[in-house]
C-alpha cells in the first residue's frame, strides 16, 4: 500500500530539506498544498501506488491544526493508517537566528518581532506536534543529518525492520538530541595524551589497539552486547523504525568512534541494519557505510 507523510512543524525548522530526502527514496512531494486540496491528498486510494510526502505548515491558508487532526482521526478510522505524521521542531533563539540571518520574515511576524511570531506558531502547532508519528528536533543537525534522520524513518531499505544508527559525538558540543541511548565511554584510556595518537581518529589501527588495551574495554563491549541484542527485538516489536545509539567522549575523535565502530560491527553481525555516523570528526566518517545510498552527512566524532 502506498504511504502518506505529513511533513509539518515549525517555519525554518527544515521542512524543504525533510521533504527532498523523502523525495530521494521515492515519495512525491508537494508542499504546502490549498487545504480543500489537501482532502483528496489523504483520502486513501485503492488505484494508487504513489508514496506521497505532503509539506504544510501556518503559512497555508486558513490552517487549523486542530481541524487537520479531526480529518487525520477520520482517515485512522477509516483504514488511512498509512497516513503518519513527521513534525519538525527547533529552539526558539536558533529559529529567530536562522530568519534574522536569511533575513526572512517570518510568516507570522510581518509586521512585528520574528519572536512574537514564533510564540504565536507554537501555540498554533501544538496539537500537530503532541499527535505526531516522528518528532525531530533540528537544533543541533545540518541538512545532511536532517536527511539521515528522516531517511532512516521513512525510508523502506530494509523491509519494515528497525534500522539501527550508531552516532560517536564529544561532549564539548553537546549531546545529540536525535539520540534514543546515550553511553559515556569517558572511562576508557584516552589517546589524546599519547603524542603520536592525538592527531589520528578512532578509525586508526594504533587508536583503537590503544583504547582495546583498557582492560574495561572488554567489560563495556560485553555489557553493551548483552543489553542491546535482547532489547533491539522489543524496539522492534514496539513498532520503532528507527533507533540511535550515541557513544560520547571528550573530543569525539578517539574513544567514541573506537566504540561506535566496534558496536556497529557487532550489530552487523547479528543482521541488524546499521548506519554509522561520526558527527563531530567528518574525516571519520566512511562513505560505503549506509545500505541502500543512504546519504552523505555533516559527520563527526
Amino acid at each position: 500500500m502506498a504511504r502518506i507523510v505529513l511533513v509539518t512543524g515549525m517555519a525554518g525548522a527544515g521542512r524543504t530539506t525533510a521533504l527532498r530526502a523523502l523525495e530521494d527514496v521515492g515519495f512525491e512531494a508537494v508542499d504546502n498544498p490549498p487545504l480543500d486540496l489537501l482532502d483528496n491528498l489523504l483520502r486513501p486510494s485503492d488505484d494508487s501506488r504513489r508514496n506521497l510526502a505532503i509539506g504544510i505548515d501556518c503559512r497555508a491558508h486558513a490552517f487549523d491544526s486542530q481541524g487537520l487532526n479531526r480529518r487525520l482521526d477520520e482517515l485512522l478510522g477509516n483504514g488511512g493508517g498509512r497516513v503518519r505524521v513527521l513534525f519538525l521542531d527547533c529552539d526558539e533563539e536558533i529559529l529567530r537566528r536562522r530568519f534574522t540571518e536569511t533575513r526572512r520574515r517570518h510568516p507570522l511576524a510581518q509586521d512585528r518581532r520574528v519572536t512574537d511570531g514564533i510564540a504565536e506558531e507554537r501555540v498554533l502547532m501544538a496539537p500537530l506536534r503532541e499527535r505526531a508519528d516522528v518528532v525531530i528536533d533540528t537544533s543541533q543537525l545540518s541538512p545532511g543529518d536532517l536527511r539521515r534522520i528522516v531517511v532512516g524513518h521513512f525510508g523502506e531499505t530494509t523491509g519494515g525492520q528497525l534500522t539501527v544508527s550508531v552516532l560517536s559525538f564529544a561532549y564539548r558540543n553537546g549531546l545529540p538530541r536525535e539520540a534514543d541511548l546515550v553511553f559515556d565511554v569517558r572511562f576508557l584510556a584516552n589517546p589524546h595524551y599519547v603524542d603520536t595518537l592525538r592527531p589520528r581518529t578512532g578509525k586508526d589501527a594504533a587508536v583503537r589497539q590503544y583504547v582495546e588495551s583498557d582492560p574495561n574495554y572488554e567489560v563495556l563491549i560485553e555489557g553493551l552486547r548483552s543489553c542491546l541484542l535482547p532489547l533491539l527485538p522489543a524496539y522492534r516489536s514496539e513498532g520503532k523504525s528507527y533507533l540511535t545509539i550515541a557513544f560520547g567522549c571528550t573530543g569525539g575523535r578517539h574513544r567514541s568512534i573506537v566504540i561506535a565502530e566496534a558496536i556497529a560491527a557487532l550489530l552487523r553481525e547479528a543482521d541488524w541494519p546499521v548506519l554509522l555516523h561520526h558527527r563531530d570528526t567528518p574525516e571519520a566518517n566512511v562513505k560505503d557505510e549506509p545500505p541502500a545510498g543512504e546519504p552523505s552527512a555533516r559527520e563527526g566524532a
